[in-house]
């Protein structure tokens, strides 16, 4: 028996003895937290899924798991012989989770979950199913975990201070304008729980979750005060204990439910039900009338400051020099048959750390020769990883934390022949990104306006990607960030967010064939204000990567005119942005790489 079945049936055996009739495991910690710490990959630990999406629901006899198209390939490989049967999220005939409790659990059954870690919005969507079935659901207990043995301890990272000549503005004035933004929206407090927000308000930054600059920790803002909870050793800390200085008042973070229990605000009380965990939304709701909202500290976020761009700007242009360097390499000095997928994520990693202000990778570096790239997040481990050949094509995605801010960007380099489909794929996908990141609109526009013009070149040739094209970029913060982000598919259940100046988005379609290639080609790119005419005020955005597309994977017969247009002019800036980094042989060699086509 794997240890997976085992660990399944260990639980099932102290369901049984407890009552229980399901159980369901989500992916978070307690912050709704894309990326998690070590401590809380309990769904990882009982399905052997290591990807960063997924709900686990399971009975006495069967385990079901959900995740998205991201997953898929990655999601049968992983959860070969675990008896766990995959739900892929979207595809017909699949039913969602909630259609799935609805249909599966009967009249005076029990589902449990933790209830600090699903959030409120589908938590509180299950308790009425569940009621409606006459069955109840049950949130105050951890029993998968306290099964869990050798369970990694909680994060104790510690908290540095973000200065002003990268933050661009004081936590107290950005608190202030926190508290003007609830309060158009009728409220007289917030919230907050999700850890990135917490950090950007703050001006601190953190180290418990690997990549991502966050510390765990909840706020509470009303119109007095604004409570900061943080894990006992960091409460005496400067630069924490400095932060009352600014206007707020730090307490211990294993006091946060216990204060909140009895917590009274003057007034509503906002909360983004999407992501406060539903044990917030029971314990905030005793004593409170509630405002469901998009936190708006998310929406303060997203809009970059002068002092940001500006770094970004900077950030980007060495970060793309990394890169650059990491082809040169790759394509002119390695021995392609003696280099793996390992040797060429430390490769860049190598090269990102000795840039000036760097902190950590923006995630963990995908780095996917052949069919491996057609799994989306695929990571090669000690474990498992692939050499290159002299053949195919090598993808790479990649990102930075630096003071000066966050980076992402991923590159299909050509490391020998190809065939004329892969040419085929390779053109268009470049073809899609340059036209978006080449976009004119009208202010107003969302994502699902926008996502069309990558998407159109593949979906020419009955070709999809099962994600969406772009998310927010945080600064000197997680990779991924909302509200706004690009995508084609409408759902009721995502707030769409209008583009403003200074946000800043992925550009990043791909195609992804099972078992033979995997292509993406990713830019940042800065919304700005272009003309405003008589129609209204336009928007366009500017690209922030500066990497060359390889010219070795590009059939000018696939493209438009406008396509190579595009193309020779990214090329030509990226030159000029670039090349005074390079050695002479990397000037030379990048000359040739961004001659036009």
């Amino acid at each position: 028996m794997n240890k997976i079945l085992e660990r399944l049936n260990k639980l099932r055996a102290e369901m049984s003895k407890s009552g229980f009739d399901w159980y369901l495991m989500t992916s978070d910690d307690y912050h709704s937290s894309e990326y998690v710490s070590d401590h809380f990959k309990t769904r990882e630990y009982y399905t052997g899924f290591t990807g960063d999406n997924a709900v686990l629901l399971l009975d006495k006899d069967n385990a079901y798991m959900w995740t998205d198209g991201r997953f898929f390939i990655q999601a049968e490989k992983e959860l070969k012989d675990t008896t766990i049967t995959l739900m892929k999220s979207g595809e017909e005939g699949v039913p969602t989770l909630t259609e799935f409790i609805r249909e599966n659990v009967k009249t005076g059954e029990t589902l449990v979950v933790d209830a600090r870690t699903i959030n409120a919005k589908l938590g509180k969507r299950i308790e009425e199913i569940l009621s409606e079935n006459g069955a109840k659901l049950k949130g105050d207990t951890d029993l998968a975990g306290d099964l869990w043995t050798d369970r990694p301890a909680p994060p104790s990272g510690d908290v540095f201070d973000l200065p002003v000549e990268y933050s661009g503005e004081l936590a107290g004035s950005k608190l202030a304008r926190v508290r003007e933004e609830f309060g158009k929206k009728n409220a007289s407090g917030l919230i907050l729980s999700k850890l990135d927000d917490i950090a950007w308000i703050t001006n601190l930054r953190g180290s418990d979750i690997l990549h991502n600059p966050v510390f765990l920790s909840y706020l509470i803002i009303d119109k007095r005060d604004a409570v900061l909870f943080v894990q006992d050793y960091l409460l005496n800390k400067e630069p924490v204990a400095g932060l009352k200085a600014e206007g707020f008042t730090v307490m211990p973070y294993d006091s946060f439910f216990d204060f909140l229990a009895t917590y009274r605000c003057e007034g509503k009380i906002l909360v983004e039900k999407s992501v406060v965990s539903y044990e917030v939304l029971e314990k905030a709701s005793l004593n409170n009338e509630l405002i469901d909202s998009i936190n708006p500290t998310t929406s303060l976020k997203a809009v970059k400051n002068e002092t940001e761009i500006k770094n970004l700007k900077e950030i980007n242009i060495l970060d793309s020099v990394c890169v650059i360097k990491f082809m040169y390499w790759l394509k002119k000095e390695a021995d392609l048959e003696k280099v793996s997928e390992l040797d060429c994520a430390a490769k860049i990693d190598g090269l990102r750390s000795e840039v000036e202000g760097f902190k950590d990778l923006s995630f963990a570096t995908i780095a996917g020769y052949g069919a491996n790239a057609a799994m989306m997040h695929y990571e090669a481990t000690p474990e498992n990883f692939s050499y290159l050949k002299p053949e195919g094509m090598m993808l790479v995605d990649s990102g930075g934390q630096y003071l000066k801010g966050t980076t992402d960007v991923t590159r299909t380099f050509i490391v020998g022949p190809i065939s004329d489909d892969m040419k085929l794929h390779f053109s268009k996908v470049a073809a899609g990104m340059l036209a978006l990141a080449d976009a004119k609109f009208l202010y107003g526009c969302t994502g699902r306006n926008l996502d069309i013009l990558a998407r159109e070149p593949l979906w020419e040739l009955g070709i999809d990607y099962k994600c969406g094209t772009g998310h927010g970029v945080g600064y000197f913060l997680n990779v991924h960030e909302g509200p706004h982000g690009i995508r084609w598919k409408y759902s009721k259940d995502v707030e769409e967010a209008v583009f403003e100046e200074g946000m800043t988005v992925s550009d990043e379609p791909g195609v992804y064939v099972e078992g033979s290639h995997g292509i993406r080609t990713e830019n940042v790119i800065l919304c700005k204000r272009s003309v405003k005419t008589s129609d209204g005020q336009f928007m366009e955005f500017e690209h922030l990567t500066w990497v060359p597309i390889d010219r070795d994977g590009i059939d000018v017969n696939c493209l438009e005119p406008k396509d190579i247009e595009r193309i020779n002019k990214y090329h030509k800036e990226t030159y000029e942005k670039t090349s005074r980094y390079l050695s002479e042989e990397e000037r030379k060699w990048l000359l040739e790489q961004t001659k036009p086509l």
